[in-house]
Parts: C-alpha cells; structure tokens; sequence
C-alpha cells in the first residue's frame, strides 16, 4: 500500500478529490439502504423495488451524454460542486416521504438526485486525468475503486444498523452533510487547467455527434468503453434480486435489512480487494490489463452463478465476494486504459458514453428482474443462474476482442 499513499501525500490536489470520494461514497450506500427500506415498508412489491432502481439509473442514461458534454465544456471542478450542493438539498426532502401515498414523492426525488449525480462521474474522471500524470493513473483508478469499495462497505454496515436501529431518517440527514463535505473538499483543489485547450464552443447536439465520431473511428477505445456495460449484463438483475433474497431467503433474526447491509459490505470488500490482487498478477501494461478485464469477466460470471446455487447465507457472502472481485477488476482496469489513451478534449464524452450505456444496461436488467419477479414468478435463483450463463457468454466475446487487438498489435 505504500505507492497508494505515497500518490496521496505528494499530490494535494488527487488527495482532496478522494477525501471528496470517501464522504460522498460513504453517505451514498446510507441513501440506497433507506431508501431500499423505506420503499419495502411502504409497499412490499418486487416491482416497486424495481422502480426505485429504474428511477436511480434511467436519468443517468438520459443525462450523460449532456453531461459529457458540459465536462468538456466548462471546469470540471465548479460542476462537482455545484453537484453537491445540490445533492445535498434533495436529498434532505426525503425526509417528506412517510405514508404509502408517498411513495411518488420518494420516486420523484431519487430522479432529480439521479439528474443530478449523471454530472459528477464524466467531470470526475475526467479531472482525475488532469491531476494526476500518466505513470499514476492505474494506482489512482485502484485507490479510487479501493475507496469506493470500503465507503461501500464501512456504509453499508453501519447504514444497514442505523436504519434498523434508528430508521432511515438518520441515513437521510447523514447522506446530504457527505454531500456538502465533498463539495468543501473539491473546492480546495483549486483551479485545474486542461492537458488540451477546451475547443471552439459549439452546440451541444454538434458535440455529441463528435463524441460518437471519435469512438466509431477508434474501435479499441470504443470496444474499452463497452467494459463495463458487458459488466451490467450479468450482474443488472443483482441489485433488485439481493433486497428480496435478503429479505426472503437469508433474514437474520427475521430483518432482511441486515442482511442486505452485510451483502453490501462484502460487495465492498471485493472490489475493493480484486483490483489490488490482480494488479500485482497482471501488471500495469496495456496487455496485462486487457488480460485482468477478462479475469473479471470470469469470476463475475461464476460469482452470479454461484448465488443461484447459494444454500446458505455464508455460501451467499462467497459468491459476493467472487463476482465483486471481478466487477471491481472490470471498472478500475478499464478506466485506467481510456484514462491512459483517450484525448483530453473527448475524455469527458467518452465516460459519459460509457456511464450512460452502463445505466442503460443496468435499467434493462431491473426492469426484468421486477417483472419476472412479480409476473413470471421465476423466483430468485433461477434468474441468478441464467444471469450467470450470460456472463458466460459475455467472458468469451471479450476473449475474442482481446485476441482480435493483439492480431492488430502483432500485424502493425
């Protein structure tokens, strides 16, 4: 761990952006699990869980391309805090939903919020490159994908007791003062100037289509980008399909809460822990990082398979661990590539295409999840195992793009 500290100490301004990450992070899993809860309590209904997810994922889709956009457009730093800020305020009006006819009001707000957070992750990645020099980029993406994990655990722990304990209005008030802390952190980077001048201004529709032009015309890039939506195919029924098995399945002392808090907190773990391992296999070249993304493809798969087969709550946190090793390898790995080779002027687009896709993904398998929850009657396994059979099949089409970009290496 010494090279991860080292980053932090000599560089202030990468050490405020994840001090922003580790608040922000922290209070977000102490979102998810009070609204989870509350929505539960509210209405029972797989569907409705459904919806929660669609309403957090589907603005995401619809924004980021625009979003993109306005990290190519403007400071990258002043959009993260306005972000915040703004973050910070909605999620206060949480504290308005109560009753069962309340239930639009949660919905309505978990879309602005979400409107909202599509901004923040093309600006931040973005900015990460501007902060941080080529040589560092795998070790910031490990460090920033470690941190997300450990927020995600230490949150979900401690989110999943404090909403047992003390009910969800604690998480809400905790999440929005992450929100403003992160924004104080991000404001003390100060102004950061670009590694490429920003460009004529133009439309926003004209932007985009550039955007989409730079991608169809770098194939490898592109296929870099699809990373992580290859990663939603198998595990987007995951999220809906973990709050009913924990709260059917695998309950401790009759609270499902818990349990989900624990499966969260074992999500953490491994993505936090499977960058840090592979990396030290497959190294920090391009190869060996295009080798790590098919190691994730892998082990994400059979996690998701194995949950499918899970007999016993213990059987369920090792198959977490498993397919989170791999989705965490999936997303540091693939970032530090298009970080590495996507130029500067694009950066903001290219993640926001690729964030949006995921969304997109990741909606497709909620909805379907609700649906064969509620009306097909599948049950929870069965979905899990055919989720893990497409991993299968995902595994093998990254073994084949692989394969196709060494020819294209060797040839060259």
């Amino acid at each position: 761990m010494t090279e991860y500290s080292a980053l932090l100490r000599r560089n202030p301004a990468y050490r405020n952006l994840w001090l922003a990450r580790v608040v922000s992070n922290l209070g977000d899993w102490f979102n998810l699990l009070a609204s989870a809860a509350l929505i539960t309590s509210l209405t029972g209904a797989g569907t409705a869980v459904s919806y929660l997810f669609l309403a957090r994922f589907l603005p995401v889709f619809l924004m980021s391309p625009f979003a993109g956009v306005l990290a190519d457009r403007y400071e990258r730093r002043l959009i993260m805090v306005l972000t915040d800020q703004l973050r910070a305020v909605t999620v206060l009006c949480f504290l308005l939903v109560r009753r069962p006819e309340d239930i639009w009001l949660l919905y309505v707000l978990t879309v602005v919020q979400f409107v909202l957070s599509s901004l923040y992750p093309p600006a931040h990645s973005a900015l990460l490159s501007n902060i941080v020099p080529p040589a560092d980029l795998v070790t910031a993406n490990a460090l920033d994908g470690f941190t997300w994990s450990t927020m995600m655990a230490v949150g979900a722990l401690i989110g999943g007791v404090a909403a047992a304990a003390f009910g969800v209005t604690t998480a809400f008030v905790l999440d929005a003062l992450t929100f403003l802390v992160s924004a104080w952190f991000v404001l003390r980077i100060g102004y950061v100037p670009r590694a490429e001048p920003a460009g004529e201004v133009r439309a926003g529709l004209f932007q985009l289509v550039d955007g989409l032009g730079y991608l169809r015309g770098r194939p490898f890039i592109l296929g870099l980008s699809l990373v992580k939506a290859g990663g939603a195919l198998i595990y987007g029924v995951v999220n809906v399909l973990e709050i009913p098995m924990a709260e059917q399945l695998f309950p401790l002392r009759g609270d499902g809460t818990l349990t989900l808090g624990i499966i969260y907190a074992t999500v953490g773990v491994g993505t936090g822990l499977g960058p840090l391992f592979l990396r030290r296999w497959v190294g920090d070249a391009r190869n060996g990082l295009l080798w790590g993304i098919g190691l994730g493809f892998s082990l994400l798969s059979l996690g998701v398979l194995g949950l499918g087969a899970a007999p016993s709550l213990a059987w369920v946190i090792v198959a977490t661990l498993l397919r989170s090793l791999g989705s965490g390898s999936l997303w540091v790995f693939s970032s530090a590539l298009l970080q590495r080779i996507v130029a500067d002027s694009f950066r903001g687009r290219v993640f926001a295409f690729e964030f949006a896709l995921l969304t997109l993904i990741q909606s497709i398998g909620t909805l379907w999840a609700g649906i064969a929850l509620d009306q097909l009657q599948l049950g929870i396994q069965p979905l899990f195992l055919m989720s893990g059979a497409l991993g299968l099949v995902v595994t093998a089409l990254w073994g084949w793009f692989q394969a196709r970009a060494a020819l294209r290496v060797a040839t060259a």
